[in-house]
């Protein structure tokens, strides 16, 4: 927990001058804990050396955002923040990063809001692959050919969602980004360029064009939009204000969309197919080590967020040549932390840890390892270490079966080995299969034999609780209730899906999955904090002094067009148990895709001996929630 501090002023410079000064902030943010901030590049050390400060929790990297956790305080820090930057006039030019650079540093935040999509999409792709396996005459039916279709439409169309994603992060007019890229995928080009592969001739004022097709493509549209933020920047600033809504669209498709044609789409595509040309080259003259290297340090690139520039050379590959050996070795890679996290479920004596490793696991079956890497496997290190050890032995193995995915996965895991099978790469699929067994099996072996990484034994920890428990009880000084605020289904802060609640790095407490839409004081006390903006979260100081928050769903700080909260009391009013604080729109909440799980945090947790939560698994108003022992 951080430190209390007084200085708002002082903590806000520091953290600006460790994030590289007024020049390299982009854009900032908050929301009811945490100031978001987006930098052109990344200070060395930059999360370490802010985390050190007197009043940050932990900082967060995670959407391309440096998310710094402060607390109920953010708001004042914020304040402070933005006097010292203005958001108006930030600088947008000149980083000191390469283009290579920022483009892998940006993917995260420009992949991550539709990377479901296209994974939704490739499990879709995969079905399809088991229907022609098992029912080969359903191929030529128009019902397949529909879902055929269906699951490849996110990747045709990718560059109009890149361009949807990118213009936020870059901070460039969404709709002009679009119809540049949909300029890009338009059946016309496609006629044209199919023309220039036959033989024929297309050109430009004279320029020859090249017969680049860019549906599926990546870095055409991510470099087009980046270009855009700067031609549209100034356009902006020499056009007159009364034909400015026009001329600034025009004018950047008439410039943009022929630059993509003659040089951007041609380099950027040259560039993705070359680098995915030099892995293939790789694969085919020594697969052992493309195998090894990618199953053994695949989830070493997830930890640092740099996975995400490897998508182009995934999609080169299957544009170019319809398969991909790069996925099938991410494959074992994944399986061998999902095994890990599972040996861990049953090795661990720690009910917790038990809780937190098989909600991990659940997670890791879909192919999304983050909550496995950051709640058990890099927490203990040694499973981390067993999975990458089983990655690499299963990408060994696989490699001598010449092993390939055939259709596109979003998020690789178990649930998409079908993608291996092909009826003319027969060892393909025999080689992922015995890949993945042998990757889950390795880290059950090494784990019996080299433990879970804990550093106490299970047992020790337990005795250590009932002792610390025994010694509260017979010598305590005060105990205090909380009831429960919200009427819903209990669960432990490990099951709510963001790692700052579910570490516990705010504090103690637990959560709430709401079944009604109104919160009430779960004691008696004063209203300490009020999110006047976003209204979707609430903090209380009881008259015994707890201080509580009370966070409605979580990332509902955007909700705000129309307003899903609705206070019903004012800052600094004294209120007693059961009285109604606020109310939420369940539905709108759910309608912007937010978790409605809430979690109740004790933000001075550390003032305590000892906090215990209820029992019960369902919270009815009156009901006993928190008992908390000075």
């Amino acid at each position: 927990m951080a430190s209390i501090i007084r200085d708002y002023d002082q903590l806000a410079s520091q953290i600006l001058d460790k994030l590289g000064g007024e020049s390299n902030i982009e854009n900032v943010t908050r929301c009811a804990t945490r100031l978001r901030v987006v930098t052109k590049h990344r200070p060395e050390n930059v999360k370490e050396s802010i985390s050190s400060l007197t009043g940050v929790i932990t900082v967060v990297d995670k959407g391309g955002q440096l998310q710094i956790v402060i607390g109920t305080n953010v708001d004042k820090v914020y304040d402070a923040f933005v006097k010292l930057v203005n958001l108006d006039t930030l600088p947008t030019g000149g980083s000191e990063q390469s283009i290579l650079n920022r483009i892998i540093a940006s993917m995260s935040a420009v992949f991550a809001p539709f990377v479901y999509i296209l994974a939704a999409a490739g499990l879709i792709q995969g079905g399809l692959i088991l229907v022609k396996w098992v029912f080969p005459y359903l191929e030529q039916t128009d019902t397949f050919k529909i879902f055929n279709f269906i699951s490849w439409a996110p990747f045709v169309f990718l560059p109009v969602f890149i361009a949807i994603t990118a213009s936020k992060f870059f901070r460039t007019n969404t709709f002009i980004a679009v119809a540049c890229c949909v300029a890009l995928v338009s059946p016309d080009w496609a006629a044209m360029a199919a023309l220039i592969k036959a033989g024929g001739s297309v050109t430009f004022f004279g320029i020859p064009l090249s017969q680049t097709v860019y549906t599926s493509s990546v870095l055409p549209p991510l470099f087009l939009v980046w270009i855009l933020s700067y031609l549209e920047r100034f356009l902006n600033r020499c056009l007159n204000d009364v034909v400015k809504p026009v001329l600034c669209p025009m004018l950047c498709l008439l410039i943009l969309v022929p630059a993509a044609l003659v040089i951007i789409g041609p380099l950027t595509s040259g560039t993705a197919f070359f680098v995915a040309s030099s892995y293939n080259w790789l694969a085919e003259t020594m697969p052992w080590l493309a195998g090894t290297l990618v199953g053994g340090l695949w989830q070493v690139l997830v930890i640092f967020g740099v996975h995400w520039g490897f998508a182009p050379v995934f999609l080169a590959n299957f544009e170019h040549f319809g398969r991909d050996s790069f996925q099938a070795y991410i494959t074992f890679a994944v399986i061998g932390q999902i095994a890990s996290v599972l040996a861990f479920f049953f090795f661990t004596k720690n009910k917790e840890l038990k809780k937190v490793s098989f909600s991990a696991f659940l997670t890791g079956i879909f192919g999304i390892t983050e909550p496995i890497i950051y709640g058990i496997n890099l927490r203990f290190k040694k499973p981390f270490l067993y999975g990458c050890c089983a990655g690499i032995v299963g990408g060994f193995i696989a490699s001598f079966f010449t092993p390939y995915y055939f259709a596109y996965a979003g998020l690789v895991g178990p649930l998409t080995i079908v993608n291996g099978y092909n009826i003319n790469f027969p060892t393909s699929i025999i080689g992922i299969a015995i890949g993945s067994i042998v990757s889950f099996i390795i880290p059950f072996i090494l784990m019996l034999f080299f433990g879970t990484g804990e550093k106490k034994d299970a047992l020790m920890l337990a005795k250590e609780e009932e002792d610390k428990q025994q010694e509260l009880a017979d010598d305590k000084k005060k105990i205090i209730y909380l009831n429960a605020p919200i009427i819903g289904e209990i669960k432990p802060l490990s099951e709510v899906p963001d790692e700052v609640f579910a570490n516990k790095l705010m504090g103690e407490g637990i959560a709430i999955e709401p079944k009604d839409n109104h919160v009430y004081a779960p004691c008696s006390g004063k209203i300490l904090t009020l999110f006047n903006e976003s209204k979707h979260a609430i903090g209380i100081i009881s008259d015994d002094g707890v201080e509580i928050l009370i966070h409605v769903g979580l990332d509902t700080v955007k909700i705000t067009n129309p307003p899903a909260f609705e206070y019903h009391v004012k800052l600094e009013q004294s209120v007693n148990q059961g009285d109604l604080l606020m109310t939420f729109d369940m539905d709108r909440i759910r309608q912007a895709n937010c978790p409605l799980i809430t979690p109740i945090i004790i933000i001075n947790s550390l003032d305590y001996n000892l906090i215990q939560a209820t029992d019960k698994t369902d919270a009815k108003l009156g009901d006993r929630l928190l008992t908390i022992y000075q």
